[in-house]
């Protein structure tokens, strides 16, 4: 049959070819996809790690450069107020920003979207309305009017 023409296998034959090399094809295509996820996903992983490892060594970097400042500042004041000068600033950027974070939670709670929800609200009832007024056997019936004779 691999020998034979095209021309001279039957539509059966064709067709049975055709299904076998479209399984073959997506069996293949799949293999592959999961082989692509597969180095992706070790990629995605070792950036993250390496994402991870530079935020720690930035933090280290503010640490020291926090500690400069503390000696710095003990140049003009004793070595522990200088400390403490520093620690109150630090702090109080932390309480600010945890205040400014807050904020920001509470106008997005509820997580629910508030106006769409109510537009959608207002769509159902139209859409309601609009069939009940259309089941409504005497809503197209016109009116009788009663001529005088």
């Amino acid at each position: 049959m691999a020998g034979e023409a095209p021309n001279d296998r039957s539509v059966a034959e064709l067709l049975k070819q055709l299904s076998q090399q479209t399984q073959t094809l997506v069996r293949d295509e799949i293999q592959l996809a999961l082989l692509e996820l597969k180095d992706k996903g070790k990629k995605a992983g070792l950036g993250a790690g390496l994402f991870g490892a530079s935020g720690m060594i930035a933090l280290f970097g503010v640490a020291a450069l926090i500690a400069a400042l503390v000696l710095a500042l003990a140049t003009a004041v004793d070595a522990w107020l200088a400390a403490l000068i520093v620690a109150v600033v630090l702090l109080a950027l932390a309480g600010l920003l945890a205040l400014t974070g807050k904020r920001e939670i509470e106008e997005a709670i509820p997580p629910v979207p508030q106006e769409a929800l109510a537009s959608t609200k207002d769509d159902v009832e139209a859409v309601k309305e609009h069939v009940a007024h259309r089941s409504d056997p005497d809503a197209h019936r016109p009116t009788e009017t009663t001529v005088p004779r």
